[in-house]
């Protein structure tokens, strides 16, 4: 009973934060559309992975994810700058002074916003001839390998990637994930992944879960050893479930084998509580 009132009060905090009709709208839409950030970002100019090969190297490719995600899985010769850093448009403009070709910003896939966020900081801070690369990191390695690095190695080895069925062994539906989490009480750590912009003000697991951004590697690493030496289950989620895809490299280096992730994410649990009170 504890459970289910806790949920509910979580419920609508999200819908004061958020808005229902707001949300209601824009889940229907992301589900019609192929690439849902292109209806979300309409002036934001788009280049397909096919293109982005033709140009290679007549652009500027940039990274907006994290740095444990770019030292993981990257497209060659990519550079760094995520679009959650403080400095992000510093260094973008220090970039641009650079050179004049036009700079491409890539994320994790069709999902993934922060293509689309790079190039609007651009706009709105007045850099020119940016350009968001939307069918991800994912789709780039299968299609190009020789043009991808994986722990800086290139071409990729497909050995070295993590299996999908590796992966899927560790999700846990929404529902799951939350049931784990209430079941096993101070036998778990839960941890949110999300960056600033993902997570806005609101967790899904209030008293119980912390706060690291990929790109907050030292706070991430020590939330990591706490769970390994207090031999703690660790639950992680991000917004949609593929950014953990790339925290599992680190997990597994680590020798961390008791941990879950949170399949379709913030985005997917917070649709299931929907569901589940009735409210569409």
């Amino acid at each position: 009973m504890k459970h289910y009132i806790v949920r509910f009060g979580l419920v609508l905090q999200l819908l004061l934060m958020f808005g229902l009709s707001q949300t209601a709208g824009a889940t229907t839409d992301s589900a019609k559309n192929e690439f849902p950030g292109r209806a979300k970002y309409p002036n934001v100019p788009v280049i397909s992975k096919t293109a982005l090969m033709a140009q290679y190297k007549d652009v500027v490719i940039v990274d907006a994810r994290s740095s444990l995600e770019f030292e993981t899985l990257r497209v060659k010769d990519a550079l760094n700058i995520p679009v959650a850093s403080k400095t992000f448009v510093e260094q973008v403009k220090a970039l641009r002074a650079t050179t004049n070709k036009p700079i491409v910003f890539y994320c994790n896939g069709r999902t993934c916003m922060k293509s689309y966020k790079a190039v609007k900081l651009c706009k709105k801070n007045n850099i020119q001839n940016t350009i968001a690369y939307d069918a991800g990191m994912f789709e780039w390695a299968k299609s190009f390998p020789t043009h991808a690095a994986l722990f800086g190695q290139s071409p990729i080895r497909s050995s070295y990637i993590i299996s999908k069925q590796k992966f899927q062994a560790h999700s846990l539906s929404p529902n799951e994930f939350s049931e784990e989490i209430y079941k096993r009480g101070k036998k778990t750590l839960v941890v949110d992944i999300r960056d600033k912009y993902q997570r806005g003000a609101a967790g899904f697991f209030p008293s119980q879960e912390l706060w690291a951004s990929l790109d907050d590697r030292a706070k991430l690493n020590a939330y990591i050893k706490q769970a390994k030496e207090e031999n703690r289950a660790l639950f992680i989620y991000d917004e949609v479930g593929k950014q953990v895809r790339w925290l599992q490299y680190a997990l597994e280096k680590e020798n961390i084998k008791n941990y879950y992730f949170m399949a379709t994410g913030a985005k997917g649990y917070y649709k299931q509580m929907m569901s589940e009170f009735g409210i569409q």
